[in-house]
């Protein structure tokens, strides 16, 4: 007789895993993102995790797990998590260094920022496989015209604005193209301080935008 709580993977078990084999994302060298689910490892029940490297000022996207709650623990250097109360609409920011973690609840808008080079962190999920929707996903695959016409917004300047994005799912930002052009911006700005503009490249065409930098 077997008892329900032995249930499990059966005989063929599997109790090792190294995440640095399964990546899940690359932008650069220093920003990428290895994972591990139950595909990898069946014996891992109903958890799964993120190995997140970030350099600074680098950010995982604004998105959100339908499935899941996540756990973002700090190995090394510091990054702030924040997130959006779906219930007061407040906007949180949480700093973590090394040993400390913050919690985002299931379905809740939120976004990671290392503030260091070499930021390592661990995102621990209670769901082996965690859904994503990530924010240049929403951005780039519900129609323009859809955005137009709820918010009111000139179409050919918000197709203009996304247009960096060149439809892809961006995951970790900002993208080498982007961050070339806030380099840009800061030594023009740095030319010119009482003009706060930001130089972009695009197409073969550059012009200047207002921008605000956070870093």
């Amino acid at each position: 007789m077997v008892n329900s709580y032995m249930n499990g993977p059966g005989p063929v078990a599997e109790y090792f895993f190294d995440l640095n084999t399964n990546r899940l994302f690359t932008r650069n060298a220093d920003n990428y993102i290895n994972r591990l689910g139950r595909d990898n490892l069946n014996t891992l029940g109903n958890t799964s995790l993120l190995d997140i490297y970030l350099s600074q000022g680098h950010v995982v996207e604004p998105h959100y797990h339908q499935n899941a709650s996540e756990l973002v623990y700090c190995i090394s250097g510091s990054a702030v998590v924040s997130f959006i109360n779906p219930f007061t609409n407040e906007v949180t920011n949480i700093p973590i260094t090394p040993g400390e973690v913050a919690n985002i609840p299931q379905g809740w808008w939120h976004w990671e920022e290392a503030s260091q080079n070499n930021t390592h962190l661990l995102a621990i999920f209670d769901a082996p496989y965690p859904e994503y929707i990530f924010g240049s996903d929403l951005l780039t695959k519900t129609p323009v015209e859809v955005f137009a016409h709820t918010y009111c917004i000139n179409p050919e300047k918000f197709q203009e604005a996304i247009a960096p994005l060149h439809d892809q799912t961006i995951i970790i930002g900002p993208t080498e193209e982007c961050a070339a052009s806030q380099t840009m911006g800061q030594h023009m700005n740095m030319q010119h301080p009482n003009a706060s503009q930001r130089y972009y490249q695009h197409q073969n065409h550059a012009y200047y935008y207002p921008y605000y930098y956070p870093y």
